[in-house]
C-alpha cells in the first residue's frame, strides 16, 4: 500500500508534462503567449493549450521542430533529449552586389544566364554582366533578394514559362517550411520547386505540373535558396531572352520613376 503511494506520487500525468514542456519553450525564449501564437501560426495566444483546453496538433508539434529544433519525444515526455540538431547548410548568396551608393540592389538572372550560373556563383566581376535594379518598395527591404526567369512548364499554374519569380535570401535550410516555393541553386542547375524536408534530412523537390515527378537530393547538394515571395508577369510574347531582359528592364525603370515621384 505504501509503495503504490509513492509511486503514484512521482508519476505526472502526460498531458502535465506536455502542458508544462510547451511553456518552458515559450519561456525559454521570451515570448507572451500572443507572441508565442503567431509563431506557431495559432489564432490570437497559446493559453488554451497552457491551460489544458486545447491539444497540441501535430502542426504545432512540426513547428516546434522546424522552428526551435524541439524533439517531438521530449515534449510528449517519451526522451530526455530536447532538442534534435537538424542539420545546417549555408545556402546564403555567394555575391551580393551593390549599386554605387552602395546599396543592395537586385539581380535579374534570365533563362540563359541560369545555365551558367552555378559554375559562376562566387565569380564577382560575372554578376557585374548581369542587370541589376532597386525597387524602392518596403516590401523589399532588410533582406537580399535575386530575380530568377523560370524556365518550362513544370511550375504550372502559379508560375508560366519566361515569368519572373522573386527570391528572398535564405541563410540555411532550417529557414523553410514544407510549403515554401524557392528557386533552388544545386551545382548543375537552378530549379523553381516547391520543397518538402524529410525526417532523414533529404529534400524533395515537388513540381506543381503534376506531369513531372518528385526528386529527392541530399541537403549538402544545396549551393543557395531563395524563398518565393512574388513575381513579375508582363505577359511578354517575346522571339528571344534578349528582347524579353530589356522589356523587363523597361518596366522595372517605369516602376522606380512612379514610386519615386509620388515620394515627392
Amino acid at each position: 500500500m505504501v509503495r503504490f503511494l509513492i509511486v503514484s506520487i512521482n508519476m505526472e500525468d502526460s498531458s502535465t508534462i506536455i502542458i508544462k514542456r510547451f511553456k518552458q519553450i515559450r519561456e525559454e525564449n521570451h515570448l507572451t503567449q500572443a507572441e508565442f501564437a503567431q509563431v506557431l501560426e495559432i489564432k490570437k495566444s497559446t493559453a488554451d493549450i497552457e491551460r489544458g483546453r486545447t491539444k497540441i496538433s501535430g502542426k504545432v508539434v512540426a513547428k516546434l521542430l522546424q522552428v526551435y529544433g524541439i524533439n517531438p519525444l521530449w515534449l510528449f515526455g517519451e526522451s530526455q533529449q530536447k532538442e534534435i540538431k537538424m542539420q545546417i547548410v549555408d545556402v546564403a548568396p555567394k555575391v551580393v552586389t551593390v549599386d554605387s551608393q552602395n546599396h543592395e540592389n537586385m539581380v535579374l538572372v534570365n533563362i540563359k544566364a541560369a545555365a551558367g550560373y552555378p559554375h559562376n556563383i562566387q565569380d564577382v566581376d560575372w554578376y557585374q554582366e548581369l542587370p541589376a535594379f532597386d525597387i524602392p518598395l518596403p516590401e523589399y527591404r532588410n533582406a537580399t533578394y535575386r530575380g530568377f526567369q523560370v524556365e518550362g512548364d513544370s511550375m504550372l499554374p502559379a508560375f508560366e514559362p519566361k515569368e519572373w519569380v522573386i527570391g528572398k535570401a535564405l541563410a540555411n535550410i532550417r529557414e523553410i517550411g514544407n510549403t515554401s516555393i524557392c528557386v533552388v541553386v544545386l551545382v548543375d542547375s537552378v530549379l523553381v520547386k516547391k520543397i518538402k524536408k524529410n525526417d532523414d534530412g533529404t529534400l524533395t523537390l515537388i513540381s506543381l505540373n503534376t506531369e513531372y515527378p518528385p526528386v529527392t537530393i541530399e541537403a549538402h547538394e544545396v549551393q543557395e535558396l531563395w524563398e518565393v515571395n512574388s513575381k513579375l508577369s508582363f505577359n511578354i510574347d517575346a522571339h528571344t531572352n534578349t528582347s524579353s531582359l530589356q522589356q523587363l528592364q523597361e518596366a522595372m525603370a517605369l516602376l522606380t520613376n512612379e514610386v519615386r515621384s509620388l515620394k515627392k
